[in-house]
């Protein structure tokens, strides 16, 4: 049998922080990078190594703010409606450098003071020290007769004083030789760039970047763009990293994927440590036979932490390898960090680890996201002994926020793109409950919030389709679901934590869709319900129907292995609905209490072959290229409170999303949908009577 390792010690997070600080301030790499030099059109978002001093004044010369006239401040005393003061008009050739003494009595050029003409931008006479707007002037012939432009001009006259240094813009009115432009460790921004070089420079001292290196470990990994085989894994995890890498100011390098074997992975690291800052080993940090991460770190330096109280994240690894002196390079360190192979895992390990590390090597501060209060939607459910980091949806229902879990699995790189933000539990905490107040660290900006529709219930293809189109007819809103099932979504509606709720509940007794269910869970709760879709259930099964199966009667066969919707899904209650009126007890069918909570993961677990059938909807199995027995055709209904319904008429947050329901677009890509019928999208189904 195959060795397996174990973890060292499973610390707090705090802890490990603690050991790696130490680690890196004993070789020196607790401090920021020194800087180099690089062209100003290259520096935007760079951090600057060094405070920026101006070389020159900006402007260094006195320059007008406006097109007119210079001329002296002085000269225009007492200029009123009734007694302009007039001046002779001279270019920058003949203007004298000190300009004669005003003599009203004998009005020719030589004896009155001069007004030159310029433009904004332009230096100003030495003589001058104000500047009147063309507009504010009358020009004058040589004979004193009024022009109505400044063709042919020999005098202007000016009906009000000017003070000095009017419409001037001073020596030094932006900058002034060496003062401080820009401190150090600043992140240039597109304006900083302006400033730097309006004060004489054309390059800046800039912080290094980081030179990160992501090496991708396990022999299960396929290059991106390959078909894998039933084993393999694409691997992407290198794609996330690196990229995260260059967000935060870092240059990456990412490596071919490298067998699991250990010799070889040591040789990899070395290699990657010669010309790298920090090395990041993806996989292989876990306590798994072929898991040599931990191992390689031991043997080239040392091992200081293999694994965490973090969730998910859990088995990270952090260390230093010790390279020795070379004939061209001094011996150093170089940090390592065993990240973990879950895709989850290894994007919040970036955040957690590497975004920290890469901002004090820029100097800058530790990052801080954006956060604000909330209210958690559901129960959770957490691991007493670990910090979870725990991702969520995030809406403004009402006049408050609220927080939607989301999947919680390591594996689940959907949930951080679905993810507005992240609640931390923290350790020794059993974990929410509903209702709870919650700090949400947020991946969006907050005024997103504020533009999102939240919809918690049922799942159905439409709802995606109806996200798509909203995000490109009206940018910046967003449709935020969670598969909740339809009772869950009325439960969500009872609570205030949705706008909306999907839902296709058949009541048993009636035949009747949803309204029972609403007057049942939402007594008090004022609603409208709005269909968006009729879709046909049925049962998902295998190409080629191998097990001839040809309606739920067959789900009594003992061979067959069903997998369920989960408990509240309008799939199950139709399910339970067919059953009982077939005489088959849910214990008759086999697999009857294995649960998905979307139409499309029951199609996948028929497609791997864990189940031969599931009730889902016909566009489920079309995706996946299996067959479809058909079962029923149902009503999908919108549940709206009747105040944001109200609100939407009146031009509120759920316009748009109503008005699609009528656009003609929409309605045909619902339409190329298998097993959809939009005809009666829109319709607002009233509730039978009895």
């Amino acid at each position: 049998m195959a060795r397996r390792n174990v973890y060292l010690k499973d610390i707090p997070l705090e802890e490990a922080w603690r050991r790696f600080e130490e680690a890196l301030a004993q070789a020196g790499l607790d401090r920021p990078f020194s800087g180099e030099e690089v062209p100003l059109p290259e520096a935007l978002g760079r951090v600057t190594a060094a405070p920026v001093w101006a070389r020159i004044s900006s402007p260094h010369f006195h320059a007008a703010a406006m097109d007119g006239y210079a001329l002296r401040a002085r000269d225009t005393a007492g200029a009123t409606e009734t007694r302009p003061v007039r001046l002779a008009l001279v270019s920058p050739d003949d203007a004298p450098q000190e300009a004669p003494a005003r003599s009203p009595d004998h009005p020719t050029p030589s004896s009155l003071p001069p007004a030159q003409p310029v433009n904004t931008g332009q230096p100003l006479p030495p003589w001058a020290d104000a500047v009147v707007m063309i507009e504010h002037v009358q020009h004058l012939d040589a004979q004193g007769e009024p022009l109505t432009s400044d063709e042919g001009a020999a005098f202007i006259e000016i009906r009000a004083a000017v003070a000095p240094w009017q419409h001037v813009r001073p020596v030094g009115e932006d900058m002034v030789v060496t003062e401080l432009v820009l401190p150090a460790n600043h992140r240039l921004r597109p304006v900083d760039l302006g400033a730097i070089a309006g004060c004489g420079h054309t390059t800046v001292l800039v912080r290094r970047k980081p030179r990160v290196a992501i090496i991708p470990t396990g022999n299960e990994l396929v290059p991106a763009g390959t078909e894998p085989r039933p084993g393999q894994v694409i691997e992407y995890n290198s794609l996330v990293l690196a990229a995260q890498v260059t967000e935060w100011g870092g240059e990456a390098t990412r490596w071919p994927i490298v067998p699991d074997d250990e010799a070889v992975i040591r040789r990899a690291v070395l290699e990657a440590a010669r010309d790298h800052d920090l090395v990041l080993v993806n996989a292989g940090s876990s306590a798994g036979s072929r898991d040599y991460t931990a191992r390689v770190v031991a043997s080239l330096g040392q091992l200081l932490v293999h694994g965490i109280a973090v969730r998910p994240g859990h088995p990270v690894i952090l260390g230093t390898i010790a390279l020795p002196e070379e004939d061209t390079e001094p011996a150093r360190t170089v940090p390592i960090i065993g990240v973990p192979g879950y895709p989850a895992s290894a994007a919040l390990t970036g955040e957690i680890f590497v975004q920290p590390l890469l901002a004090r090597w820029l100097g800058q501060p530790p990052p801080r996201k954006p956060s604000l209060q909330a209210t958690i939607t559901r129960k959770v459910l957490s691991p007493m002994g670990d910090e979870e980091y725990l991702r969520v949806a995030v809406g403004r229902v009402g006049d408050r926020v609220v927080a939607a879990p989301l999947a919680r699995g390591a594996g689940v790189i959907t949930s951080l793109v679905r993810a507005d933000g992240i609640v931390r539990i923290p350790r020794f905490s059993e974990g929410l409950n509903a209702g709870d107040p919650v700090t949400v660290e947020l991946y969006v900006p907050p005024d997103t919030v504020e533009r999102t529709i939240v919809a918690i219930g049922s799942h159905d293809l439409s709802l995606d389709l109806l996200a798509q189109h909203l995000a490109e007819r009206s940018p910046g809103l967003r449709l935020s679901s969670a598969n909740a099932g339809s009772l869950g979504g009325l439960i969500a509606l009872r609570r205030g934590e949705c706008h909306l709720a999907g839902s296709h509940l058949l009541d048993p007794e009636s035949g009747e869709y949803n309204w029972p269910y609403v007057r049942r869970y939402l007594p008090d709760l004022p609603v409208v319900l709005v269909t968006l879709v009729r879709r046909e259930q049925g049962l998902i099964v295998a190409p080629g129907n191998p097990l001839g199966i040809t309606g739920l009667a067959d789900l009594a066969r003992p061979e067959v292995r069903f997998v369920n919707r989960q408990r509240g899904a309008g799939t199950r209650v139709l399910l339970d609905y067919h059953l009982e009126r077939l005489g088959i007890a849910p214990e008759q069918v086999r697999g009857y209490r294995r649960e998905e909570i979307t139409h499309l993961a029951v199609a996948v677990a028929v497609a791997s072959g864990v189940a031969d059938c599931g009730l889902g909807i016909r566009a489920a199995a079309q995706a996946l290229g299996l067959d479809f027995v058909p079962v029923a055709w149902e009503r999908y209904d919108l549940v709206i409170p009747r105040t944001f319904y109200e609100e939407a008429r009146a031009g509120g947050l759920l316009a748009p999303l109503l008005d699609l329901l009528h656009d003609d677009r929409f309605r045909q890509a619902i339409a190329a949908l298998p097993g959809y019928d939009p005809t009666p999208m829109g319709e607002e189904p009233t509730a039978q009577a009895g």
